[in-house]
């Protein structure tokens, strides 16, 4: 029996770009209209919480319009965990829930989750669709006030490291989708993989770090990554020749 090679994907804002919910380093992305250090750091919170609630709010609010959906990238990614007979991994920076609403189930948060809260006393969790205020209290476990948003600030430890360093460590592919190549420790993991994994980056345009891939494809990724997904599961077709 032939052994499957091992998958991590690391995707990031592009391919939830075509979702229609807005980039952060783009020309026109979110920090080319809002200071991070006003909306995305500890200290911003402690400094004015009901304006980091409110920059929040407002992302929330886009992530439920019904008109934001998984597009073709989301879904081919889904499917090709699905299919797929051997390890994968699914690593997102995205603080959206569109890989969960493709159907992927194999995936790791590192930056958080929009769609959940954290209690700033207890560090209780909870799911939160709803607009978070500052006196808004934890329904889950003290009960105080203190909920902030469940996502991974500037100058914060990104969630999953010890899971996700195992998986780099095994795979014998490494693809990045939609990421700037500017953000550590994600813009890192090419590094770490390469000379042993195959690297492929899929991006709409060369990212930061393309020139630390083996392979690049440039474009959309409602058109790249099924496509390339696409050709991973033909190689699983034993050839008639």
């Amino acid at each position: 029996m032939t052994t499957r090679p091992a998958i991590v994907v690391l995707t990031g804002a592009g391919i939830s770009r075509e979702s229609g919910l807005a980039t952060f380093r783009d020309a026109d992305g979110i920090w080319a209209r809002v200071r991070l250090e006003d909306v995305a750091t500890p200290e911003a919170f402690a400094r004015d919480p009901a304006r980091v609630q409110a920059f929040y709010n407002a992302r929330r609010a886009q992530i439920m319009d019904p008109q934001v959906a998984p597009n073709a990238a989301h879904l081919a990614l889904a499917d090709l965990e699905r299919r797929w007979p051997g390890d994968f991994l699914l690593v997102t920076q995205n603080i959206d829930d569109l890989h969960e609403r493709a159907g992927s189930r194999r995936l790791l948060h590192m930056h958080g989750e929009l769609l959940r809260a954290r209690c700033t006393i207890c560090g209780a969790t909870q799911r939160c669709i709803a607009p978070l205020e500052v006196t808004t209290a934890c329904a889950d476990c003290c009960r105080a006030g203190g909920l902030r948003p469940d996502v991974v600030w500037f100058g914060e430890m990104p969630l999953h490291m010890e899971p996700i360093g195992a998986a780099l460590a095994r795979c014998d592919l490494f693809v990045a989708i939609g990421t700037s190549g500017s953000v550590y420790p994600a813009a890192g993991f090419v590094a770490e993989v390469r000379g042993r994994a195959r690297t492929v980056e899929l991006n709409l345009e060369p990212s930061d770090g393309a020139a630390l891939f083996d392979e690049t494809h440039h474009g959309p990724a409602t058109q790249i990554v099924p496509a390339f997904a696409a050709r991973l599961l033909a190689g699983l077709v034993p050839s008639n020749e």
